[in-house]
């Protein structure tokens, strides 16, 4: 049975309290992330239970007990108390999916300082941008990213300390740099914790920037009571589940499910620190007995693309359910995974600024392909008209997407941008720039980012609907919507193609498209013009960058590109 039971009757009876109670937490009392994560899983008896299994991309492996993780995220934390930084200062990871980011991420929590996670991938001035804007005091990174780092050292007068986690001592060390080695270092058996509280920050996200310049979110160490709870009644964590959270926590899934969930839970989790391959992803999972699996539409639309066959050559017997995050899984993708692996991905929305789940498929609950699913208990959601935002009264209208705020992982704000977080606010809602309509049964239904929807001679017209349906036919792999200017309508729909191995663009088969997806879409919404192209732009974390292909149909300005996936 899942850890989640009767919907409705738990909508009734919910209060973040539960959470607080199974967490052993009292309001006023000091709540410190890092010290949940490791020391009260010790504490429970846990300490020689397995943590963390790191498989890098050459083979390497390394195992780690909730032990283990107490000790290091104490070395590093002592550590980084003896440069002198203090607590609210705010220090970066900037590593690849390697075990000191982890260990890392709690080390920080526990000293106080807040915990800036970015993308190794990032180039220089995509890092300097983040860096600057924070003030960041210290930057955690290895001798393959160091170069980006010394490029921007001098603009940024803040960055006193440039931690270097592989330092081989071959070459010489330069201004600020400091190595630091966990293999090497005596672990700290006792570390008092600094007493952060409810509100005292925690983590600066910077939002993927598919519009406009990145945000620093600010959060809070009380989001722990929102991540704790949906981890386990969402992702139906569980204590002898082998857990496989496929994000990096350059991005907020990769911290909020994929270092503070599991790790809160006292569950055991894999990290697989290279690229992507449809082979090795199943491989990893055969191998490893996975059995929750949280990963991204971008990347189940990959392994659809490499076929079916493929999947008979592994034993994926141990999958026991699988979620989806990151942007709208379309039908297409939930009917695939219900054929090859005998069990739906349950989609999950949320963003950055909410720091959890709060729309979601849950375990044991009909899944509705192409629906985002029904609230989380605790959050209170609904569309609003656009002009007065108001929750429209009956179901079936497109409109706003909103929260009514106060769930303990909302955003606290914009870091050096209060303005920007005013504004994400309306009559007494949280929007969340994205709109979707209701259903009778009381679903949701994503119809697009707010400044994504096609307006066609006065008709709204959804990319997601578009775009599942050309999924659909048999030769396309990943599609993007978007509006191109037209004398007539004002704006009409575009669709940008990828084509899976077999298949080469032609007229013939634009025509064939079309013919097919005639058929489920309204004229209105049907495409006038397929372009067929070798990639779609994506963010790092998986979101396709439909402003990019937006802003070259009207001849826009692209904007902020920095977290673009070939930057």
């Amino acid at each position: 049975m899942p850890n989640f039971g009767n919907y409705e009757q738990i909508i009734k009876d919910f209060s973040w309290s539960i959470s607080e109670q199974e967490l052993d937490y009292k309001p006023g009392q000091v709540i410190n992330i890092g010290w949940y994560c490791s020391d009260r899983i010790c504490q429970q008896g846990k300490a020689d239970k397995t943590a963390l299994i790191w498989e890098g991309f050459s083979g390497a492996k390394k195992i780690y007990t909730y032990n283990d993780v107490r000790l290091c995220s104490n070395t590093i934390a002592r550590f980084i108390t003896g440069l002198g930084i203090n607590a609210g200062e705010r220090v970066c990871l900037f590593l690849d999916r390697i075990p000191e980011l982890y260990l890392g991420f709690l080390g920080i929590l526990k000293t106080g300082a807040i915990v800036q996670p970015l993308f190794s991938a990032f180039g220089e001035e995509s890092l300097f941008v983040r860096l600057e804007n924070a003030r960041t005091s210290a930057i955690f990174t290895q001798k393959k990213h160091l170069s980006k780092v010394r490029k921007i050292r001098d603009k940024l007068p803040d960055l006193k300390h440039i931690i270097i986690v592989d330092y081989d001592g071959k070459s010489p060390l330069q201004e600020r740099e400091v190595p630091f080695s966990m293999e090497n270092t005596e672990k700290i058996e006792n570390y008092e914790v600094y007493p952060t509280y409810a509100e005292t920050p925690s983590v600066l996200h910077y939002t993927s920037g598919t519009t406009g310049q990145p945000k620093g979110v600010q959060h809070v160490h009380y989001s722990l009571i929102s991540q704790y709870i949906t981890a386990k009644w969402v992702l139906d964590l569980r204590d002898d589940d082998l857990y496989w959270c496929t994000a990096d926590p350059g991005w907020v899934t990769g911290t909020s499910y994929g270092i503070i969930g599991p790790f809160s839970l006292g569950v055991t989790q894999f990290v697989l620190d290279s690229g992507f391959s449809a082979e090795a992803w199943y491989r990893f999972i055969e191998r490893n007995r996975i059995t929750v699996w949280y990963s991204a539409p971008t990347a189940i639309r990959s392994l659809m693309k490499a076929g079916d066959e493929i999947i008979k050559k592994f034993d994926l017997s141990s999958l026991r359910h699988l979620a989806s995050v990151g942007e709208p899984l379309n039908p297409e993708a939930v009917n695939w995974s219900i054929r090859v692996f005998g069990k739906p991905f349950h989609d999950t929305y949320w963003q950055t600024e909410t720091g959890c789940i709060v729309i979601t498929n849950f375990p044991g609950m009909s899944v509705k392909p192409g629906s985002m699913g029904r609230p989380f208990p605790g959050i209170t959601a609904t569309v609003l008209n656009h002009s007065n935002h108001e929750p429209y009264p009956e179901p079936g209208r497109i409109g706003l997407i909103g929260l009514k705020p106060g769930w303990p992982s909302m955003m606290r704000t914009y870091w050096n941008n209060e303005e920007a977080y005013k504004n994400k606010f309306r009559n007494g809602w949280y929007l969340t720039g994205d709109r979707a309509r209701i259903d009778k049964d009381g679903y949701f239904w994503f119809v697009g980012r707010d400044d994504d929807v096609i307006n066609t001679g006065g008709h709204l017209v959804s990319p997601f609907e578009v775009e599942s349906a050309l999924l659909e036919h048999q030769a396309v792999a990943e599609s993007a919507v978007v509006s191109k200017p037209d004398p007539i309508n004002m704006e009409v729909v575009k669709a940008y193609v990828t084509l899976k191995p077999g298949f080469t663009a032609s007229k013939d088969l634009e025509l064939d498209i079309m013919n097919f997806i005639r058929k489920k879409l309204s004229p209105l919404a049907m495409p006038q013009e397929i372009e067929f192209v070798d990639s779609l732009p994506k963010t790092r974390s998986g979101k396709i960058m439909r402003r990019i292909l937006h802003a070259k149909e009207w001849g826009e300005e692209i904007g902020d590109t920095s977290t673009l996936e070939n930057e």
